[in-house]
C-alpha cells in the first residue's frame, strides 16, 4: 500500500511540473512521446476591404450634375462623370477629384468603359429645341443609357425627370414625351432599383460663363409659399403651376441617397416627396 502510495504522490508531482512549464508531451509518432508538441501560428490572410460604391452622373458638368457629383463626393462615393465635353469648367477643388469622361449617349461604344466599376447612375441628361430634338435628347439619349447600365449589371439607377405642368405639357410636347418615354424604360429594365425624381423649377446659384444668377432670390420665398398651397396643385389644367420650385442641393441630397440607399423606395418622387426625403437625416 505504502508503494502505491508513493507512486500516485511521484504521478502527481510529475504532472504537475509538466503543467507549470507548459509542456505536452503527445506526438502521433510513437519513437517521440518524449517531446513536446509544436502548434504552428496560423497564417495571417489580408482580406481585400469591401469595394468603394462608385457612382456615374450623366451630365456631370451641368446645373445639376455638378452638385450632385459634389454631394456623392461629401458622402465618400468615387465619382466619375460623362459628358460630351468631358472634364468641367468649375475651377473648385472637388471637381479635381471627380474622374471625367467624354462620350456621347448616342454612341454606346464611346463611353461603355466609363461603366466599368459602376454600383449606380444618376442621370441629369435633358435639353429644349425642337420637338423632334427634345424627344431625342430627353428620351433616346436615356434610354441608351439605361440600356446600357443594365446590360453592364449596374444596380441602381436614377433619373432627374420633370413634373407635369399641366398646359406646358403641349406647349413642349416633345420635352414630356422624351421624359416620359425615359421613365418607361426605366422602371422596365430597373422594377426594383430605378428612381425617377420629376422636380419643377431648380433653383440655386447657377453658372452662366463667368457669371453667376442666384436664382434663389425667386425660387426660394416661391418654394415657402407653394409648399402651403398644395392643394391648389389639384386643380385641373393650371394646377400643375402651382408646383412649388426646389433647391439643387435638395435635388442632389435625395439622388445620391436613392443611388445608394438599398432600401429607398423605387419608382416616382414627386415634388413634395423631394422636399420630404432632403429634410430627412441622411443614413
Amino acid at each position: 500500500m505504502s508503494r502505491l502510495l508513493q507512486a500516485r504522490s511521484s504521478l502527481s508531482r510529475f504532472w504537475s511540473v509538466a503543467s507549470s512549464r507548459n509542456v505536452r508531451f503527445l506526438s502521433t509518432e510513437s519513437n517521440k512521446t518524449d517531446e513536446p508538441f509544436k502548434v504552428e501560428e496560423a497564417e495571417t490572410v489580408n482580406m481585400p476591404p469591401p469595394p468603394m460604391e462608385k457612382l456615374l452622373v450623366l451630365g456631370g458638368n451641368g446645373f445639376v450634375g455638378s452638385h450632385i457629383c459634389k454631394e456623392a463626393l461629401d458622402r465618400g462615393l468615387t465619382v466619375a462623370s460623362l459628358s460630351r465635353t468631358g472634364r468641367s469648367s468649375i475651377q473648385d477643388s472637388w471637381a479635381n477629384s471627380v474622374i471625367w469622361h467624354q462620350g456621347n449617349l448616342f454612341s454606346t461604344d464611346s463611353w461603355k468603359d466609363a461603366l466599368k466599376g459602376v454600383t449606380s447612375v444618376i442621370s441629369c441628361v435633358g435639353g429644349f429645341g425642337s420637338n423632334s430634338h427634345m424627344y431625342k435628347i430627353n428620351g433616346t439619349a436615356n434610354i441608351n443609357a439605361i440600356r446600357a447600365a443594365s446590360e453592364e449589371g449596374v444596380k441602381r439607377f436614377v433619373y432627374i425627370s420633370a413634373a407635369d405642368f399641366g398646359i406646358a405639357n403641349y406647349v413642349l410636347q416633345g420635352y414630356y414625351e422624351g421624359k416620359r418615354a425615359a421613365e418607361t424604360e426605366l422602371l422596365t429594365r430597373y422594377p426594383y432599383g430605378g428612381i425617377i425624381l420629376r422636380p419643377g423649377f431648380i433653383y440655386g446659384t447657377r453658372r452662366v460663363g463667368s457669371m453667376k444668377l442666384p436664382l434663389g432670390v425667386i425660387g426660394s420665398p416661391l418654394e415657402m409659399i407653394l409648399q402651403r398651397a398644395k392643394p391648389l396643385s389639384q386643380i385641373p389644367l393650371v394646377g400643375p403651376l402651382f408646383t412649388p420650385p426646389v433647391n439643387v442641393t435638395a435635388v442632389a441630397k435625395v439622388a445620391v441617397r436613392a443611388a445608394t440607399d438599398p432600401v429607398f423606395p423605387p419608382g416616382v418622387i414627386d415634388v413634395h416627396g423631394i422636399l420630404r426625403y432632403s429634410q430627412q437625416r441622411s443614413v
